[in-house]
């Protein structure tokens, strides 16, 4: 491919802010053609995969907790760098780096569930202003003291199953055939248009240039009930179309996911990306990655998707709970017992580290309103008992319909994570954390639920879900969560787990605020052992222009009882 002469190269999307540390941070980028990148006098040759060129930046050398402003520069055939970013008419403040170690409290913005930019987004179908949108409007008025200090999205940063229609307008162009209202992306090319399209719009493209993201897939990266069961994986890869589907779906999520949650010793150990550095100038690296997609689906071991973010007295703990599901009926796991060992011993290093604060992200809830927890247990135990016969196929069209599939669902990983977090807030692994936090989305409402009982414990145990960023939940689903956390229904479901001779789960617990429906951003602040909970829903204001209000401050690590009234 040649390019007219002269012509520089452009910026198509990013830059993006990935992993920082104290004295490091990547810098993540999409060019038109192959250039050196250049951010803060440190540069990065772009790498091909099909005919799109990325690079990642890494900077390294940065003083812990400083504030650096930064731009971009492409360059290419031997010309002087040209800046492309920031942009010469943008209305927000400059990108900038900010490096953990300042002094205050530390804040955490976090949420899933963005099915695209509102300006791709028909209007008639009537979903809410886009929360995240909102909210980086709202951080780029603040003063920098008081912007959020990393940014995690918990799944659902694209929709390879639901488009928009200028994204099936788009294909129509790109296929040279009509699609239809149905349609979805086939390969790794038509997803490149979906993150386009997300990550875009003025206002996130700046929020993502200058707060650390950190991010993981939940089902509809790769289509709705991606790895529910077995019954569901047999279902799927019999069809003619899955294998590319899973194949330019992983290796997109790869270069424009998976890339940026690592740090720089990570990737200086990671096989896939040192070998598409290997690559000789302008080789395409898509079959490489197709290799490793083809692997990782067939085999999740051979790739961890999971990793770890340290932020000083807080550390997250991220986790896969798509990809490495273990689907046999009869030894159902979220992860295999590898990588939960592998997590275990990250939740336990963060104690032996005196952490304040340990943060585990699973894209699916861990504690779900009590009826539907003891739906999923039951749907679960039937399914086992009863494989393959009428029973067992009722609870699997059961389970596939209305998407049981949480944790709940897991009944075995449930009690493992459940027993790993207790250990930790009663002190086992030594000083325990005053809070042990567990971040979720996917279920389109928000609420917070506290772990009640066994008792004895030194740290408090939540579950913390915030969904979606820019979707909507029917108003029959609506309707279903609020009944799922009423008593009577609590009463009635687990009467049914009963009589089925379902184990009741081995932790109980109690909503502490919600449900919460609309499109929202949840924030963490962190001072200290101190922590609470902030949630921002995006509405419109009487004369019609969209804003961000508060309506919820939980308290998360006080001694005193939370009760939480709710605040316009």
């Amino acid at each position: 491919m040649t390019f007219p002469a002269g012509d520089s190269p452009a910026l198509l999307l990013g830059p993006l802010l990935r992993h920082v540390d104290p004295v490091s941070a990547t810098v993540w980028v999409e060019t038109d053609r192959p250039c050196t990148v250049d951010v803060l006098g440190r540069t990065a040759r772009t790498f091909r995969v099909g005919g799109h060129w990325y690079a990642l930046v890494v900077v390294e050398g940065l003083e812990p907790g400083s504030t650096t402003p930064y731009e971009v520069r492409l360059s290419a055939d031997g010309t002087d760098g040209v800046r492309v970013w920031p942009e010469e008419s943008s209305p927000f403040p400059p990108s900038r780096i900010r490096t953990p170690g300042r002094p205050g409290p530390f804040r955490l913005a976090f949420g899933s569930c963005r099915y695209a930019a509102p300006s791709t987004v028909d209007l008639g179908e009537g979903i809410p202003p886009d929360a995240l949108d909102a909210y980086a409007q709202r951080v780029a008025d603040l003063p920098e003291e008081e912007w959020p200090d990393a940014l995690v999205l918990l799944g659902d940063q694209v929709y390879a199953d639901e488009l928009t229609s200028a994204t099936r307008a788009w294909l129509t162009v790109h296929r040279g055939e009509p699609v239809p209202e149905d349609a979805q992306v086939r390969d790794r090319e038509e997803y490149t248009r979906l993150y386009a399209e997300s990550w875009m719009d003025p206002q996130v493209r700046w929020l993502l240039s200058t707060i650390p993201s950190s991010m993981v897939f939940d089902d509809h990266e790769m289509i709705d009930d991606w790895n529910t069961s077995a019954a569901w994986r047999r279902q799927v890869t019999a069809t003619d179309w899955w294998a590319e589907r899973i194949t330019g779906g992983l290796v997109s999520y790869w270069v424009h996911q998976h890339l940026g949650n690592l740090s720089p010793a990570e990737l200086a150990a990671d096989r896939t990306w040192q070998a598409v550095l290997a690559l000789p100038e302008g080789t395409d690296a898509e079959p490489l990655l197709r290799e490793m997609a083809v692997a990782a689906d067939r085999e999740p071991r051979t790739v961890r998707w999971s990793y770890v973010r340290h932020w000083g007295d807080a550390r997250l703990v991220m986790v896969d709970s798509r990809a490495g599901r273990v689907l046999d009926e009869q030894g159902r796991r979220m992860v295999d017992d590898d990588e939960f060992a592998w997590i275990e011993d990250q939740m336990r290093q963060a104690v032996a580290d005196g952490v304040d604060h340990l943060l585990v992200g699973t894209s699916l809830p861990w504690l779900l309103p009590h009826a539907i927890d003891s739906i999923e247990r039951v749907d679960e135990a039937v399914a086992v008992r009863h494989e393959g016969r009428w029973r067992g196929k009722a609870a699997e069209a059961l389970r596939q319909a209305a998407d049981l599939e949480h944790w709940a669902a897991f009944g075995h990983s449930f009690d493992r994570l459940a027993a790993a977090l207790l250990a930790v807030a009663r002190g086992e692994h030594g000083r325990a954390p005053a809070t042990a936090l567990v971040l979720s989305g996917d279920v389109h409402h928000a609420y917070a639920a506290e772990v009640v009982s066994p008792g004895g414990l030194t740290g408090r145990v939540h579950q913390l879900t915030v969904s979606p960023l820019h979707n909507q939940a029917p108003h029959p689903i609506r309707v279903g969560f609020r009944i799922g956390w009423s008593r009577w229904a609590r009463r009635f479901t687990a009467a049914v787990a009963r009589a089925a001779r379902v184990r009741p789960p081995s932790v109980e617990w109690a909503k502490a605020a919600g449900p919460f429906f609309g499109n929202q951003v949840g924030e963490l602040v962190l001072e200290g052992r101190q922590a609470r909970f902030v949630l921002h829903v995006s509405d419109h204001r009487p004369d019609g222009e969209e804003c961000l209000q508060q309506v919820l401050d939980l308290p998360l690590a006080d001694p005193v009882p939370a009760t939480v009234p709710a605040q316009g």
